[in-house]
């Protein structure tokens, strides 16, 4: 469990960074632009990464893959739009609250087992979650903007989660691969489609390469969530996974000096708590 706890939290840390990066460039370019030019280096890099461990896919495992890349998609769309119109503890904390919540009824339907502390660590981590959401701005700075988008993102992110989860254990590191190429499509097609409607225009919007940080970022944080669903149950690593809006919160306050409740400090509090409930058990 130890070891499922720290790379969890791992990917947490590389999602909020990620994330963090990819709504900074969506201030200045089109999300989708953004968006895309990021997952086509995660695609590189999870095509790399399934090549470089010998393993042989399944057609059950890569449609897992691909089941997650579709998440995944509409996840970043809604998440990368929601952060460039709201604040950073806005969209991206409520996109964790669904990303946390959805796997633990699946993981129960599937027979899933739960020790006290596990539970525990559950108890905490959704109200934790909600607090670090629960922003509520002064009228006019943008506090309520994003909302929608980042319960959007949080369906989309617990699609992922729950697929990449289910993908098992013999394909090595090609349901990533797949989930970050299918990813690719949907967001070229989005992006091709809703090129007239952009600001700027997509052909002539200065192409933001800087985003290819965002996605490698982003599938270093999946392979590190895909290895700790092989050590833990899928409520446990998407849980911890799922506070991700903690590092993008504080990177917000320590880059852009963006200002923080007492509720907030009081949710990160709880997911800190939730973590250590989660490494004792």
């Amino acid at each position: 469990m130890p070891t499922a706890v720290l790379l969890a939290l791992a990917a947490a840390a590389l999602y909020g960074a990620s994330d963090f990066l990819g709504g900074l460039l969506s201030r200045r370019t089109h999300y989708a632009l953004v968006g895309l030019v990021g997952q086509s280096a995660a695609a590189i890099g999870g095509l790399a990464a399934a090549l470089a461990v010998s393993a042989q896919p399944s057609m059950g495992a890569i449609g897992w893959g691909i089941g997650a890349g579709l998440g995944g998609a509409v996840g970043t769309l809604a998440l990368y739009r929601g952060l460039s119109r709201g604040r950073m503890n806005v969209a991206g904390p409520l996109s964790a609250v669904g990303a946390a919540g959805l796997p633990i009824p699946v993981d129960l339907l599937s027979g899933g087992e739960f020790t006290a502390l596990a539970v525990l660590g559950v108890g905490l981590a959704i109200p934790g979650i909600w607090l670090v959401a629960a922003q509520p701005g002064k009228r006019g700075d943008g506090g309520g903007a994003g909302v929608a988008e980042g319960l959007l993102a949080g369906l989309g992110f617990a699609a992922l989660f729950v697929c990449l989860g289910r993908a098992g254990d013999t394909s090595g590191l090609w349901p990533v691969a797949a989930s970050q190429l299918s990813a690719v499509v949907v967001l070229a097609g989005y992006a091709l489609a809703g090129r007239r409607s952009m600001t700027p225009p997509v052909g002539t919007a200065r192409v933001p390469w800087a985003a290819g940080w965002t996605g490698v970022l982003g599938v270093g944080a999946t392979v590190l969530y895909f290895l700790a669903t092989r050590e833990a149950t899928l409520t446990v690593s998407a849980v911890i996974t799922s506070l991700y809006p903690a590092f993008t919160v504080a990177l917000a306050a320590l880059v852009l000096r963006e200002r923080t409740s007492l509720a907030h400090a009081a949710g990160l509090l709880l997911c800190a708590a939730s973590v250590g409930a989660f490494a004792a058990g």
